[in-house]
């Protein structure tokens, strides 16, 4: 059996592990997946990766009555995509869903010419993410990442040729996503403040419409600062106006 567990550190992802599943931590094995550090927007964290002997879980639970009145299978963890301390759903597909977007992004990938294994990291309602591991995940992001979109765009494409076009597909490699956000989000905050000293207005690169609507919302309530996009297309330019009090 496998879960994820997450904390501030190692030993509080390990520590939590533990008391999920009632286990010492001798008894199970570790594997450390993820570690983001503190930014100025993000709080940092590890995600690990916990290896079970499913008689080590039976022989712990086995007989053991609980306040409750549960049995020990229902206090066996359940998978999530929640927040904070959370354990996270199975990487592998679940369905015939799951297992087809999967099929077709890791077919459509490998006939790039790149390696490939791509993982479902969180499961919400009408949206799936799912990550990329790859030697060659520079190239797949791509500059500004566009190839990364280019492939996003693909696999919702293909999801509304099935049958699941209510279904959001959230493509990310290396935390690409995450960096990008924090980056954009101090992007905003920088040009405000050039705006305001200088009382005129700063043009943005071209962003499709998720980031822009990141730009957007982070100034919404900078009470002298105001947005709007212009341009044509997917990839619109934000415009950073001063407007005064």
């Amino acid at each position: 059996m496998t879960y994820e567990f997450e904390g501030k550190t190692d030993k509080e992802a390990i520590e939590n592990a533990e008391l999920e599943l009632g286990l010492e931590k001798d008894q199970f094995d570790v594997e450390i997946i993820e570690v983001q550090k503190n930014s100025l927007f993000k709080k940092g964290f590890v995600r690990i990766r916990v290896h079970v002997e499913n008689d080590e879980y039976e022989n712990k639970n086995q007989g053991k009555v609980f306040e409750d009145g549960q049995n020990p299978e229902d206090k066996a963890p359940k998978r999530n995509s929640g927040t904070g301390n959370r354990i996270f759903d199975d990487p592998l597909p679940q369905n015939d869903f799951e297992k087809t977007i999967v099929d077709f992004v890791s077919s459509v990938i490998r006939k790039m010419g790149y390696e490939i294994t791509v993982e479902v990291v969180f499961r919400e309602e009408k949206k799936l993410g799912l990550r990329l591991i790859s030697p060659n995940f520079s190239i797949l992001i791509g500059r500004k990442g566009k190839n990364l979109d280019a492939l996003q765009l693909l696999a919702n494409v293909f999801a509304g040729k099935i049958g699941q076009g209510d279904t959001r597909i959230i493509l990310d490699s290396e935390n690409y996503r995450i960096r990008r956000e924090e980056t954009l989000v101090r992007l905003a905050y920088n040009t405000a403040d050039r705006v305001r000293t200088s009382k005129t207005s700063v043009l943005l690169e071209p962003m499709n419409p998720f980031e822009r609507r990141l730009i957007h919302t982070s100034l919404n309530d900078i009470a002298d600062v105001e947005t709007k996009s212009e341009g044509e297309g997917l990839y619109k330019q934000v415009r950073v106006l001063y407007k005064g009090r």
